[in-house]
């Protein structure tokens, strides 16, 4: 009994619901009224489209060869961009610009995926240079100025649905069970833990290799664009770079979820709660009132902290 309560206590999943608990309660003492229903409800809502975003980073990283997407930011603006510029406040407009985006971010991160697999092209070479080719690509379409107006319909998301739950939240937890599904009860889900875990052994066990890892750069970018649409309607409006403050927090909430960076090991439940520590820290530290580079700082103090434990971890097993 107290071996598994030991284990229960050592999950990352577990680690995080108390890391929150003790966040939110530090954020009530610092200011009275932090941990209240709404202000929860509020940070769940931004919580939730940070969660989307990393939902393909998640995949990326199961899949191993301690891949990073680093074009997320990039392709969330551009999502949006597209996205307001097809809707321009029509609820008529909202189905095509949803496939229009789904699609279109779909092929960025397919991309991405055949410089990884086929050329050869480090992950994190390939993403930075996406990155680069998508912000310059809004840069010379948007001028630099904001562009495209939200659906009505989709903004009415981001509002009180079900017991003063905004709508998007029900989304964000309706990707989780799909995440959970397709990771746990599918072949493609099962190939991608193979694939992180040992690619060579995967290869000779018939896994399609080279397809799984496009697929899940195809995959992050299918997510950062629907991250993308959900941004707009929250914003109502995007700008160039809009997107770019969901990159390092993606990766971050993936790590502090226990997803190995090694690959093969991990869950989105995991990131799910990441995701929600992150807002809440960053809620904090508004309180606090430490700028936004300060509190860009101190997210990639916690990135590298958490880099430096897996690579000790690495050698302990080594």
């Amino acid at each position: 009994m107290l071996a598994t309560t030991q284990a229960f206590l050592k999950r990352p999943l577990t680690i995080e619901v108390i890391a929150i608990a003790l966040l939110l309660a530090i954020g009530e003492a610092l200011s009275p009224g932090f941990a209240s229903p709404g202000q929860i409800v509020n940070q769940l809502l931004i919580a939730a489209l940070l969660g989307v975003a990393a939902a393909g980073q998640n995949l990326v990283i199961l899949s191993g060869q301690e891949g990073i997407d680093l074009s997320v930011g990039g392709v969330i603006s551009f999502g949006a961009f597209l996205g307001g510029n097809i809707m321009q406040h029509q609820d008529a407009n909202l189905p095509l610009a949803v496939v229009a985006v789904v699609g279109a971010t779909f092929l960025i991160g397919l991309m991405n995926g055949i410089g990884v697999t086929l050329l050869r092209i480090p992950p994190l070479v390939m993403t930075l240079g996406m990155l680069g080719v998508v912000n310059g690509l809004l840069v010379v379409l948007t001028r630099g100025l904001s562009s495209g107006l939200a659906a009505p319909m989709l903004t009415q998301i981001m509002q009180p649905l079900v017991f003063g739950i905004p709508g998007i939240v029900f989304i964000w937890i309706a990707i989780g069970v799909i995440m959970a599904l397709m990771l746990g009860r599918t072949t493609f889900g099962l190939n991608i833990y193979a694939v992180g875990a040992n690619e060579e052994a995967a290869a000779f066990a018939g896994v399609p290799v080279r397809r799984t890892r496009m697929l899940v750069f195809a995959l992050s970018g299918l997510f950062s664009g629907v991250a993308g649409v959900l941004l707009l309607g929250y914003t109502s409006s995007v700008f160039v770079g809009a997107g770019e403050q969901y990159m390092l927090p993606s990766i971050i909430a993936v790590v502090i979820g226990g997803t190995s960076l090694a690959g093969g090991s991990g869950g989105y439940w995991g990131t799910m709660a990441g995701a929600v520590f992150l807002v809440v820290l960053q809620s904090i530290l508004t309180t606090l009132s430490i700028p936004p580079f300060g509190r860009q700082i101190i997210y990639g103090a916690v990135l590298l902290a958490l880099m430096l434990f897996y690579g000790r971890q690495r050698r302990l097993r080594g």
